[in-house]
């Protein structure tokens, strides 16, 4: 049976390392679905781990822990190990079983600390490698047939693992030419040309993936009001869920970012949010807007069934952490730098993303 409150249709960010006090009690009352780390999150193996059984220990029902593990420069755990090669690099070296190994290492060192819920593969399609649309080094192929081939390969192995997936940033920021971090991109793009790229991808994962993270863009062929795809019902109820059959956790992109702060309210985006169809609304830095946000969703008078069996289905899938030790840590980590040397080569290895060890102030999703 799902849980009623509403508090679990929300993915919330956690403030630091620690579990401190007023966040403890927050969440206590609260009761978010899941919770999602960033970089403020992690200084060591021991307090990572620490950190997701308390976050655990706090919750009713089994809460989602999730993060953005992908490679490269959006690699929260290379903070305390070794970075991981991007889409992009693994793309370019061409080997498939290389790629399905990222995706079996990254899940074993995810259970290792805890979480259970990945947020990637990346599904959007690079058309330039260069675009300054935040999905730089991110992409697994330049169409749709390499990345549908190239993502599966790390889909399956990250599943295989029993960490749960998510398909982004549906229905593609591809053609973008703007950061949603900062602002809300719009893109004059017809629905035959996004069936023929960007959504002849996500139909492919309709059946593969366990979540789907809806993009903060507006795409004028699939919804002419204008409507960011995460507040839209003709996007998100129509689209994917209807037409594409989609049937796992819908979750929006981090609702605190520029796309939706510059030109939506706080309790609209709430209540907008649930009642265009997403399962869970994520809120990442303003975490103290728990409370006002539960109560939003709560005061919206409706039906909330249908998301909180969403949330609920998914839950039944989420794996439980594996035994934690220093050592095994170690081993898994020494994998993710054979796997770079085998993907970069020795001299390429060596060198890391330009931010390395810097916890960057804006954080890419």
């Amino acid at each position: 049976m799902p849980s009623h409150n509403p508090g679990q249709l929300l993915l919330v960010g956690v403030p630091g390392a620690e579990l401190d006090p007023e966040s403890a009690r927050l969440f206590r009352e609260v009761q978010p679905g899941g919770f999602i780390l960033f970089g403020r999150n992690i200084q060591s193996p021991e307090q990572l781990r620490k950190l997701i059984d308390d976050l655990r220990d706090l919750s009713k029902a089994e809460p989602i822990i999730t993060i953005d593990q992908e490679g490269g420069r959006v690699s929260r755990l290379k903070l305390i190990g070794n970075e991981p090669p991007n889409a992009q690099q693994l793309r370019d070296c061409g080997d498939i079983a290389l790629i399905r190994r990222h995706g079996d290492i990254t899940g074993r060192i995810l259970r290792l600390f805890g979480f259970n819920l990945d947020l990637c593969p990346v599904l959007d399609i690079s058309f330039d490698d260069e675009a300054d649309n935040s999905l730089r080094g991110r992409c697994y192929g330049r169409d749709v047939a390499e990345v549908i081939q190239k993502a599966s390969a790390f889909n399956d192995g990250l599943r295989a693992t029993g960490v749960l997936s998510c398909g982004k940033h549906f229905p593609g920021y591809a053609s973008a030419g703007l950061d949603p971090h900062h602002e809300l991109p719009r893109i004059q793009r017809s629905s035959d040309l996004m069936e023929a790229h960007e959504l002849a991808v996500f139909r492919h994962f309709a059946h593969s993936v366990d979540s789907m993270m809806i993009g903060h863009i507006a795409v004028s062929g699939l919804d002419p009001v204008d409507r960011p795809a995460s507040l839209s019902p003709v996007i998100i109820r129509d689209l994917l869920r209807k037409d594409m059959g989609f049937d796992g956790l819908v979750m929006t992109d981090d609702l605190d970012m520029g796309a939706i702060l510059n030109h939506y309210g706080f309790d609209e985006t709430m209540r907008l949010g649930i009642e265009v169809g997403n399962d869970l609304l994520m809120i990442c830095h303003r975490v103290e807007m728990a409370t006002a946000a539960k109560k939003a969703i709560d005061s919206m008078g409706k039906n909330l069934d249908s998301a909180l069996e969403s949330v609920a289905r998914c839950k039944s899938k989420l794996a439980a952490p594996t035994p934690f030790s220093l050592e095994a840590f170690h081993a898994v980590d020494a994998e993710i730098l054979d796997l770079r040397i085998a993907v970069l080569g020795p001299e390429k290895a060596a060198l890391r993303s330009p931010e390395d060890g810097k916890r960057s102030p804006v954080e890419l999703y």
